[in-house]
């Protein structure tokens, strides 16, 4: 044994004999984890490689990209040439890669993607910079650079899943492949999203400051820079404090990766922001007219029209479209302050650390975006008198007194879990007046309104419901909807052809039908309000809206009369079965036809058929579709000019002493003509009406159909946004009524009257018992005293009745 090996004194020869059994030991553990450890990776490595192998061929194909060039997109231009619309790829401005200034490619390069030039399209310092950070700080960083987000952006849809996150860094190896650094960078700066419908650095550069972007400052530099991770949190026009923290972050970032000097910082973040004030065509909310001439006009050219450059030009005239959709809105929502609150959005809990605390807060408003002047809000303090929310802005908004009353249910102590106003709520706030907010919640309700000049047909306003965003279907021209009273004039229309005048006396008495009669369940229509006048001329029976009258007009007309009639102002047969509740406007039509029906009375006769797109033009102005002029020369005639005439004189007196008498009252003018319609059980609303030069309709209804309220009528839900609409259209048009009286009218004691339907020859009375002195010859009452001159045999009537019950 030599020295080295010898015992120590006092240790046991047996201890020393077991250490290199102990070490073998170890020796072998150590290398059977290797084992498995390397099993393991080559086990995963496999198990990737197969992924990768079964992912990378279905990969989009990316070499379209290597000649960029952004499709022209189709542009939809109101009257004016303000853009309404835009669709397919959704960029203004193309700047190559030289002609975006330095200043803007290391603003971005700052903030986005320091190693851009350095990294192979995955940062893998950078994930791990950014893990470190995360676990250090409240607000999570993210790790992806430039092109990954081309890739995602281009090719990817916004789903959240590891499939897709797999795709995105497949993607992301196979552009920096094919790419060169450079046209990355080139397609990143005008394809990100920036916020304010801007698309491209380019495009941002003129909505935010007005200015090209070869013009822009390091400071606006970096407030641009600052909108790609969140266009909504740091818009400067929305969120000026939370965009200038940005800015000043990202210019901090240039001076650290050596793109500024310290000096240049400083001037930088003392140099004040000038944004470029808002324009109307910012604000014109014409969606629904925009997507009406998108599908026409996709229609026509089929796909290429997205990458055609095709400018649309349309009717729509700015300020009444703005009016259009001021009067829909307020609305709606002064009908939604009568409602039972709802309760909150979403519920977030906030944390006591102000860091995340924004952050939740963030994310919460994210996720409930604003809803035009209907903005988000969470939730900080609540008491039964007071209530403290907060923007993204970071600042407090205090809501008391009658700001609260909308939403007392939610702030009883008797209040539900999802009723109840808590902390971290999140509500809708709108404000009133400059110091003033009232806390409301987003409406379920829809509407629609549409305007057109009845003399040519073309659409001014369109707002097919109260927001686009939330819902496409167009409710103008899709909702087919019951009319209701609105239907009435159609009827009376045809009853001037039988004989009716304005001075025609009828009963506003009960009718009955029973079970015999209908050969089913037994009939009682009602007036809306429950009363029953008796006798009264037609003038004041058709103002007041008398449903009893009503039916007795349609059976003088007779139903399959007044079918044939209601198609002479556009709207469809088999819409409206001829029924006797067509007399209480039972068929289906829609606001757009409405509107259309009612400029036949305006213009004299004439049926118009609504425009709304005037011109087509390719990206070079070559002309491809122009519009034909419409005049009322070359209209055809629905009716005879004494027919409107008479007509006129009667919607007038609706807006003079009737249903919608506020319209005179509030207008203070006396060329206004219209009708209100309620339908049963109160399910839709409308008033449809129009000066000379402007037909108007509006309408109010849930999607699926359900009683709006027992006190909700089209006068009281419908008119004001009628006459909210008319008072700004109509502030500077003179009064125009209609004095030309046509061929065939007589006047005798301050009433109208056809020449030969004067008094003692026309309809005198119906429903009075006995047939009317001049009736023709064997003329028949019913037993409701209804005189029966219908085409169809009685039975037949009540034959319909019966499949109405049936249906």
């Amino acid at each position: 044994m030599t020295q080295d090996t010898k015992p120590s004194k006092g240790t046991p020869a047996k201890a020393v004999s077991a250490a290199p059994h102990t070490l073998t030991l170890i020796g072998r553990l150590v290398v059977a984890a290797a084992g498995l450890a390397a099993a393991g990776v080559a086990a995963v490595l496999i198990a990737v490689g197969i992924a990768l192998a079964v992912a990378y061929p279905n990969l989009p194909d990316v070499t379209g990209l290597a000649d960029y060039r952004p499709k022209l997109p189709l542009r939809v231009l109101a009257a004016d040439g303000q853009l309404i619309g835009e669709f397919g790829e959704e960029r203004r401005n193309l700047l190559t890669i030289d002609q975006i200034p330095d200043v803007m490619k290391n603003a971005v390069l700052a903030i986005e993607d320091a190693r851009f030039f350095e990294h192979s399209g995955v940062d893998y310092r950078g994930m791990v910079r950014a893990a470190l950070a995360n676990l250090r700080e409240a607000k999570s960083q993210g790790a992806s650079t430039i092109t990954m987000q081309v890739a995602r952006n281009v090719y990817l849809s916004a789903e959240k899943s590891y499939t897709r996150k797999i795709y995105e860094v497949l993607l992301t190896f196979k552009l920096e492949h094919l790419l060169t650094k450079e046209q990355i960078l080139e397609i990143y700066m005008n394809q990100i999203f920036l916020g304010q419908r801007a698309y491209g650095f380019a495009s941002a550069s003129q909505i935010y400051f007005g200015k090209p972007l070869q013009d822009v400052t390091i400071a606006e530099a970096a407030l641009l820079a600052g909108l790609p991770q969140a266009p909504s949190a740091y818009n400067p026009v929305r969120n000026p404090k939370r965009a200038q923290a940005r800015q000043r972050y990202i210019i901090d970032r240039m001076v650290e990766n050596g793109f500024i000097t310290a000096e240049q910082a400083e001037q930088a973040k003392a140099q004040p922001i000038k944004l470029r004030q808002p324009t109307r065509e910012d604000n014109l909310q014409a969606e629904y007219a925009a997507e009406m001439a998108r599908q026409a006009i996709v229609a026509q050219y089929g796909e290429a029209a997205y990458t055609r450059g095709l400018v649309v030009s349309t009717t729509i005239d700015p300020r009444a479209q703005q009016a259009a959709y001021r009067a829909v809105r307020q609305g709606v929502l002064d009908y939604e302050r009568r409602q039972f609150y709802r309760g909150p959005e979403l519920f977030i809990t906030l944390p006591e650390d102000p860091q995340q605390r924004d952050a939740a807060i963030d994310d919460a408003l994210a996720e409930r975006p604003d809803n035009g002047d209907l903005l988000s809000a969470v939730v900080l303090e609540v008491s039964p008198r007071r209530v403290v929310v907060v923007r993204q802005d970071g600042e407090p908004i205090e809501i008391t007194g009658e700001g609260l009353k909308p939403v007392q249910s939610g702030l009883s102590d008797k209040a539900g879990p999802n009723i109840k106003i808590r902390p971290g709520a999140v509500v809708r706030i709108v404000k009133v007046d400059e110091k003033s907010w009232r806390i409301t919640q987003l409406p379920e309700v829809e509407a629609a309104f549409v305007a057109l000049d009845p003399r040519n047909g073309r659409i001014a306003a369109l707002v097919g419901g109260f927001d686009f965003n939330k819902s496409k279907f167009n409710h103008v021209t899709q909702a087919w909807r019951q009319p209701g009273s609105s239907f009435k004039p159609f009827v009376y229309s045809a009853a001037l052809e039988k004989g009716l005048t304005p001075m025609t006396v009828v009963n506003d008495a009960p009718l009955f039908y029973s079970a015999n009669e209908t050969g089913g369940k037994p009939w009682e229509p009602k007036n809306y309000d429950g009363q029953f006048e008796g006798p009264m001329s037609v003038r004041r029976a058709l103002a007041k809206s008398k449903n009893m009258v009503s039916i007795r007009v349609l059976q003088l007309v007779g139903t399959q009369s007044a079918q044939d009639w209601v198609t002479r102002f556009g709207f469809e047969a088999d819409k409206h079965p001829p029924f006797l509740t067509m007399a209480l406007g039972a068929g289906s039509v829609t606001p757009l036809q409405m509107v259309t029906g009612y400029a036949v009375f305006a213009n004299g006769g004439h049926r118009v058929a609504p425009v709304l797109i005037t011109r087509v033009t390719d990206s070079r102005g070559h002309v491809l579709y122009e519009a034909p002029q419409t005049t009322l020369d070359n209209a055809p005639r629905a009716i005879e000019p004494r027919n409107a005439f008479i007509m006129n004189s009667l919607l007038q007196e609706i807006t003079r002493s009737g249903t919608a008498a506020r319209a005179q009252a509030i207008l203070k003018r006396n060329d206004l003509y219209g009708k209100t319609g309620t339908t049963n059980d109160a399910v839709d609303a409308w008033f449809v009406g129009y000066q000379p030069t402007l037909a108007a309709a509006a309408w109010v209804g849930y999607d699926t159909p359900r009683n709006l309220g027992s006190r909700e009528t089209g006068g009281g839900l419908a008119l004001p946004m009628w006459i909210s609409f008319m008072q700004e259209m109509l502030k500077d048009v003179p009064i125009t009524p209609i004095t030309t009286v046509p061929p065939g009218v007589i006047n005798v004691g301050g009433e109208w009257y056809y020449e030969e339907f004067g008094p003692g020859n026309g309809v005198h009375g119906i429903g009075l018992g006995d047939p009317w002195p001049g009736a023709p010859a064997g003329m028949e009452v019913d037993a409701n005293g209804v005189p029966i001159a219908a085409p169809l045999p009685q039975v037949e009537e009540r034959r319909s009745i019966l499949d109405l019950f049936r249906n």
